[in-house]
Protein backbone atom coordinates (compact mmCIF):
# COMPACT_ATOMS: atom_id res chain seq x y z
CA UNK A 1 0.00 0.00 0.00
CA UNK A 2 3.08 2.30 0.24
CA UNK A 3 2.52 3.20 -3.23
CA UNK A 4 -0.85 5.06 -2.68
CA UNK A 5 -0.77 8.69 -3.62
CA UNK A 6 -4.00 9.63 -3.63
CA UNK A 7 -6.06 9.34 -0.31
CA UNK A 8 -9.50 11.18 0.77
CA UNK A 9 -10.99 12.34 3.91
CA UNK A 10 -13.55 9.92 5.62
CA UNK A 11 -16.28 10.82 8.39
CA UNK A 12 -17.24 7.68 9.94
CA UNK A 13 -20.96 8.49 10.81
CA UNK A 14 -22.90 6.72 13.24
CA UNK A 15 -25.27 5.13 10.90
CA UNK A 16 -22.08 3.31 9.04
CA UNK A 17 -21.82 0.95 12.27
CA UNK A 18 -22.94 -2.52 13.00
CA UNK A 19 -24.33 -3.78 16.30
CA UNK A 20 -20.66 -4.58 17.47
CA UNK A 21 -20.08 -0.63 17.08
CA UNK A 22 -17.73 -1.28 14.13
CA UNK A 23 -17.29 0.02 10.59
CA UNK A 24 -20.18 -2.33 9.02
CA UNK A 25 -18.07 -4.42 6.64
CA UNK A 26 -20.42 -3.49 3.44
CA UNK A 27 -19.33 0.29 4.07
CA UNK A 28 -15.93 0.13 3.18
CA UNK A 29 -16.66 -0.79 -0.69
CA UNK A 30 -18.46 2.62 -0.20
CA UNK A 31 -15.62 4.23 0.94
CA UNK A 32 -13.69 2.82 -1.63
CA UNK A 33 -16.24 3.99 -3.98
CA UNK A 34 -15.77 7.64 -2.41
CA UNK A 35 -12.61 7.61 -2.90
CA UNK A 36 -12.26 6.24 -6.79
CA UNK A 37 -14.79 8.59 -7.73
CA UNK A 38 -12.47 11.90 -5.53
CA UNK A 39 -9.52 10.17 -7.53
CA UNK A 40 -11.37 10.64 -10.76
CA UNK A 41 -12.11 14.09 -10.07
CA UNK A 42 -8.87 14.43 -8.97
CA UNK A 43 -7.32 13.56 -12.32
CA UNK A 44 -9.80 15.91 -13.65
CA UNK A 45 -11.62 12.15 -15.55
CA UNK A 46 -14.98 13.20 -13.82
CA UNK A 47 -16.58 16.48 -13.09
CA UNK A 48 -19.44 17.84 -11.08
CA UNK A 49 -22.59 17.58 -13.30
CA UNK A 50 -21.36 15.27 -15.52
CA UNK A 51 -23.25 12.08 -15.46
CA UNK A 52 -22.10 8.51 -13.83
CA UNK A 53 -22.69 7.25 -16.99
CA UNK A 54 -19.81 9.08 -18.59
CA UNK A 55 -17.13 7.71 -16.76
CA UNK A 56 -17.15 5.05 -18.71
CA UNK A 57 -16.09 2.36 -16.14
CA UNK A 58 -17.69 -0.71 -15.08
CA UNK A 59 -16.77 -2.86 -11.91
CA UNK A 60 -15.62 -6.36 -12.47
CA UNK A 61 -14.40 -7.28 -9.35
CA UNK A 62 -13.48 -6.31 -5.85
CA UNK A 63 -11.57 -7.74 -2.63
CA UNK A 64 -11.25 -6.37 0.49
CA UNK A 65 -8.89 -7.91 3.47
CA UNK A 66 -9.95 -6.75 6.85
CA UNK A 67 -6.92 -5.77 9.05
CA UNK A 68 -8.63 -4.20 12.20
CA UNK A 69 -12.07 -3.06 13.05
CA UNK A 70 -12.86 1.10 12.74
CA UNK A 71 -14.72 2.58 15.35
CA UNK A 72 -16.97 5.32 15.57
CA UNK A 73 -14.72 8.79 15.86
CA UNK A 74 -11.50 7.31 14.63
CA UNK A 75 -10.27 9.40 11.63
CA UNK A 76 -10.23 7.75 8.63
CA UNK A 77 -8.66 7.83 5.18
CA UNK A 78 -9.09 5.82 1.97
CA UNK A 79 -6.74 6.19 -0.41
CA UNK A 80 -6.34 4.54 -4.67
CA UNK A 81 -3.99 3.80 -6.41
CA UNK A 82 -4.36 2.91 -10.46
CA UNK A 83 -1.72 -0.30 -10.25
CA UNK A 84 -1.90 -2.13 -14.04
CA UNK A 85 -3.39 -0.65 -16.78
CA UNK A 86 -4.53 -3.41 -19.00
CA UNK A 87 -6.24 -2.85 -22.86
CA UNK A 88 -9.63 -2.81 -21.49
CA UNK A 89 -9.34 -3.13 -17.87
CA UNK A 90 -7.20 -1.18 -15.19
CA UNK A 91 -6.84 -2.65 -11.25
CA UNK A 92 -7.45 0.14 -8.68
CA UNK A 93 -5.45 -0.83 -5.26
CA UNK A 94 -7.40 0.82 -1.99
CA UNK A 95 -6.73 1.03 1.37
CA UNK A 96 -8.61 2.73 4.59
CA UNK A 97 -6.21 3.36 7.30
CA UNK A 98 -6.24 5.76 10.23
CA UNK A 99 -5.62 9.21 9.26
CA UNK A 100 -2.99 9.98 12.18
CA UNK A 101 -1.16 7.04 12.46
CA UNK A 102 -1.19 5.02 9.08
CA UNK A 103 -2.57 1.81 10.98
CA UNK A 104 -4.40 -0.16 8.32
CA UNK A 105 -7.96 -1.07 8.60
CA UNK A 106 -8.19 -2.23 5.07
CA UNK A 107 -6.65 -2.98 2.20
CA UNK A 108 -8.10 -4.27 -1.18
CA UNK A 109 -8.59 -3.64 -4.94
CA UNK A 110 -11.13 -3.21 -7.53
CA UNK A 111 -10.89 -4.38 -11.52
CA UNK A 112 -11.92 -1.74 -13.25
CA UNK A 113 -13.26 -2.41 -17.08
CA UNK A 114 -14.12 0.71 -19.68
CA UNK A 115 -17.40 0.57 -20.43
CA UNK A 116 -19.48 2.45 -23.22
CA UNK A 117 -23.11 2.65 -21.22
CA UNK A 118 -24.79 3.65 -24.24
CA UNK A 119 -24.05 0.59 -26.03
CA UNK A 120 -24.12 -1.80 -22.85
CA UNK A 121 -20.33 -2.91 -24.82
CA UNK A 122 -16.40 -2.92 -23.12
CA UNK A 123 -14.23 -0.54 -25.16
CA UNK A 124 -10.44 -0.13 -24.76
CA UNK A 125 -9.39 2.59 -22.02
CA UNK A 126 -9.69 5.98 -23.66
CA UNK A 127 -6.33 7.46 -24.64
CA UNK A 128 -6.47 11.03 -22.22
CA UNK A 129 -7.98 8.36 -18.98
CA UNK A 130 -4.31 6.22 -19.73
CA UNK A 131 -2.47 9.47 -20.49
CA UNK A 132 -3.51 11.13 -17.01
CA UNK A 133 -3.78 7.84 -15.01
CA UNK A 134 -0.35 6.70 -16.20
CA UNK A 135 1.09 10.44 -15.54
CA UNK A 136 -0.17 10.80 -11.96
CA UNK A 137 0.76 7.35 -10.99
CA UNK A 138 4.30 7.01 -13.49
CA UNK A 139 3.13 3.90 -14.98
CA UNK A 140 4.50 3.39 -18.32
CA UNK A 141 1.78 3.72 -21.55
Amino acid sequence: MSKIKFFHPIEVRYGDLDPQGHLNNAKYLTYFEQTRIRYFVELGLFTAGESFMDIGVIMAEAKVTYHAPVEYGTPVKAGACTCRLGNKSMTVEQSIVHAETGEIFASGYVVLVAFDYHTQKTIPIPDEMRKRIGKFEGLEI
